[in-house]
């Protein structure tokens, strides 16, 4: 087998002591059985439909059933994933103010199948109301597989971080450009000037994001520190030991790392790394915090990313940080009302 930089790229292996299956051309598998029951409840529930007839809201995700992984091989990711899942909602006419429940199924939500082809049904409770039941099957429907599109995209992008391991980079190639910004993010981008070579022989990049929140840096900064903070709005168990030196761990052990510089309501740096890098390979996470005059303003500067999990990791600090972290300060401001 070639080393970096020579013969055929299918057969590169990295100088590591632990070598077996260098960049996964073996066939590897990854169950997202749990990771899935949890994507669709956060996607489906609560949607809300408005419409001339009413409003409805999907409720609790009664049933799911099924199983889904990610396989990859050869370099590329190959995706199985079959559900059976009911949904329950509940509406209330306009006119008369009347109040009706029912129920959404997903019989076949497949790889076999488009989302566009995937067979949805909905029913409704006996009585009258079915002007609530054409709005459900007809604007629900369509925010049905919008959600359901959004899990897909999330299982290839997501779940799948780190599965694929770099491949050399030809000499002088451009890793990225400029991109625009939307939504709260003011600034995302990555400059040809950030390539790095750091930790095992790979090629790295810098990313530095901006994001503006509805809270005071102090409060900011703690939802980074304090673990019931974190474990709110990353759902899951969590190991933060906020101090310099302290350990990080988040997102079931996929996030681990550890607390280098501790700057209170105003900056964090952390060793930061993904389980599924390069052994002992970390990036240095900076996040500065800035009160502006009614919210704040945090800049993350990511430096040693692999180049090949740059759009993975920018998606995991935009998803699974900055949204989830809204959607906890809205909670915390709903609550307060």
């Amino acid at each position: 087998m070639a080393k970096w930089g020579q013969g055929d790229p299918r057969w590169i292996v990295e100088e590591r002591a632990d070598g077996t299956n260098v960049n996964n051309w073996h066939w590897t598998e990854r169950d997202a059985t749990s990771w899935s029951k949890r994507k669709l409840k956060e996607v489906l529930e609560g949607l809300v439909v408005e419409g001339e007839a009413g409003r409805c809201e999907i409720g609790d995700l009664k049933h799911v059933e099924g199983e889904a992984s990610c396989n990859s091989r050869k370099g590329k990711l190959i995706f199985f994933y079959e559900w059976n899942l009911r949904l329950s909602w509940k509406g209330t006419v306009k006119e008369s103010g009347e109040k009706h429940k029912g129920s959404v199924e997903i019989p076949n939500l497949s790889e076999e199948n488009e989302v566009d082809d995937t067979e949805i049904n909905v029913s409704k409770k006996k009585g009258e109301g079915d002007v609530l039941k054409d709005l459900m099957r007809t604007e629900g429907t369509t925010k049905v597989r919008e959600a359901l599109r959004d899990y897909l995209k999330a299982l290839k992008t997501e779940f799948t971080l780190g599965m694929i391991l770099p491949t050399k980079a030809p000499a002088g190639q451009e890793l990225a450009t400029e991109r625009k910004p939307s939504g709260n993010t003011m600034q995302d981008s990555v400059t040809p000037q950030s390539l790095d070579m750091v930790g095992v022989k790979i090629p790295t990049v810098r990313i530095h994001m901006r994001e503006v929140f509805n809270s005071p840096a102090d409060e900011l900064y703690r939802i980074f520190t304090k673990k019931e903070l974190v474990q709110k709005f990353s759902k899951c168990p969590a190991v933060i030991e906020a101090e310099k030196g302290g350990k990080l761990q988040m997102f079931e052990g996929f996030v681990s790392g550890e607390y280098t510089e501790l700057v209170p309501s105003q900056r964090l740096v952390l060793k930061w790394r993904c389980r599924s890098w390069p052994d002992e390979h970390y990036a240095t996470v900076a996040l500065n915090f800035q009160d502006l005059v009614t919210q704040s303003e945090l800049e993350l500067e990511c430096k040693g990313v692999p180049v090949s999990h740059e759009e993975n990791t920018r998606q995991c600090w935009k998803k699974q940080y900055f949204e989830e972290i809204h959607i906890l300060l809205q909670q915390s401001k709903d609550s307060m009302e």
